[in-house]
């Protein structure tokens, strides 16, 4: 899948191991994808000096945080500005008319690979995250992620999280087959459990 998109997960310790974890799977399809592992702010040490400030955003939702689709409008509308400015300054009065405005901005998503818990607590081991602004999704669907529980009815899987957050800032970027690999991974591991083992996860019915 190719997008604009920076996509970079800072991983927790423990989620390298599990098996139901979704970052590889992602890595998969987003070979530019960048993975932090470590928990404190020393153990991102090398993802701070290396990160462009800019166009940063943190993927986490809070009292502060803006919805993806409005940073996108916001940064489509400026590149529309920015087209329009060319255009006045030495473009021909009679070249094409131009098309709705398109988010030309390379920005950098960063997403908490982690349980709720977990993520808080990085969060709060890396106050320089604080600094960044935030986004949250308006997404009113429901995840896929059935092969693992979350205490909170709005979570959603790191691999649906950057698929999502990309819909939104781009949405010209086909998210389908991301998703459609990563529905069938769920549906391998399900049938993969022994009866009593699923119906704790899925309804058979």
């Amino acid at each position: 899948m190719s997008c604009l998109t920076q996509v970079i997960v800072m991983q927790h310790p423990s989620e390298v191991s599990q098996s139901k974890n979704t970052v590889h799977l992602l890595s998969l399809v987003l070979p530019a994808m960048r993975r932090y592992v470590g928990e404190s702010s020393a153990d991102f040490e090398e993802l701070r000096q290396g990160l462009d400030l800019q166009h940063c955003y943190l993927v986490y939702p809070s009292d502060k945080s803006q919805s993806a689709e409005q940073i996108s409008i916001a940064l489509a509308n400026a590149n529309d500005d920015a087209a329009s400015s060319k255009c006045v300054r030495g473009s021909p009065a009679n070249s094409a008319p131009r098309t709705a405005p398109q988010t030309q901005t390379k920005i950098s998503i960063i997403l908490l690979d982690g349980t709720w818990r977990k993520a808080y607590r990085m969060l709060q081991l890396n106050p320089w995250l604080l600094e960044l602004p935030s986004l949250h999704l308006n997404f009113e669907g429901q995840s896929q992620y059935r092969i693992r529980k979350s205490s909170r009815t709005d979570s959603l899987s790191t691999l649906e999280a950057a698929a999502y957050t990309i819909q939104a800032l781009e949405p010209n970027v086909d998210i389908e087959p991301i998703l459609k690999l990563f529905d069938a991974m769920v549906q391998a591991r399900l049938d993969a459990m022994p009866t009593q083992v699923r119906a704790r996860y899925h309804d058979d019915k």
